[in-house]
């Protein structure tokens, strides 16, 4: 038998499972590796229609009721346009003003620091109810949603405000960011909604009692049944670079 020859056989065959468990050893990724992925594997061929709606709702213990609601639809421009639809109700329910809140909240200076989806109910006060949602829909389809922009278009120098007896509104756009903010009077409380730079910020804050809140936010998708060819690609992915660049 030819004992170096084997010798040899042998030592090839440690060098190649080596080389093989080299190139096939699962690699850990960081999580700043992770955030640069994240949201990048739909072909832009496919999205036909991108669209975005932020409501904010505050209604008071007398039934009082204030309001927006800003919406954007991206189909065959590629500058961002949102627009705003603001709502009054007068309550019925329990005449008169709201007691005066006297509640505290002390802290969460960071909940605007967050990133991703942050979501924050705080309440020094009773029989009040919030509530936080964040909906994501994607349908198919070859065809985009009819346009039926309705409200105020917002524009940086023109924020949309209201005032009425359950509080003051302010929808604003500022910094790439589109921020939708109730003041309740009385010092019952303060909501704010905001979208920017890849974030959803929900934030409220009860100071009295009887008090409902709702934000809601919610993004809507198109999706190209079958793929289409790389004419289409250049101008999908302008509209979405747009968004990009306006901090979005």
């Amino acid at each position: 038998m030819n004992i170096n020859y084997w010798l040899a056989i042998s030592c090839v065959a440690v060098c190649l499972q080596a080389q093989a468990d080299s190139m096939f050893k699962p690699i850990e990724l960081k999580d700043q590796e992770l955030a640069e992925l994240r949201g990048r594997f739909v072909m832009p061929g496919r999205i036909v229609s991108f669209g975005l709606v932020m409501s904010s709702t505050w209604t008071n213990a007398q039934g009082n009721s204030i309001g927006a609601s800003t919406s954007l639809q991206l189909q065959n421009s590629v500058k961002p346009q949102f627009y705003v639809t603001t709502y009054s109700t007068q309550g019925q329910s329990r005449p008169g003003t709201p007691t005066v809140g006297t509640g505290s909240v002390v802290g969460g200076a960071g909940l605007g620091a967050g990133q991703g989806v942050v979501q924050s109910v705080r309440a020094a006060g009773d029989n009040n109810g919030a509530n936080n949602t964040v909906d994501i829909n994607v349908s198919y389809g070859n065809q985009a949603p009819v346009l039926n922009q309705q409200g105020t278009l917002l524009t940086t120098n023109a924020p949309v405000q209201l005032n009425n007896a359950a509080g003051n509104l302010n929808v604003s756009m500022s910094g790439g960011a589109v921020q939708l903010a109730i003041t309740a009077h009385n010092n019952q409380g303060t909501t704010l909604q905001q979208i920017a730079q890849g974030g959803v910020l929900q934030n409220t804050t009860l100071l009295g009692g009887g008090n409902a809140v709702n934000n809601m936010t919610q993004l809507n998708m198109v999706l190209r049944n079958n793929a289409v060819n790389t004419d289409g690609l250049n101008s999908s992915i302008s509209q979405l670079k747009a968004l990009r660049a306006a901090g979005y």
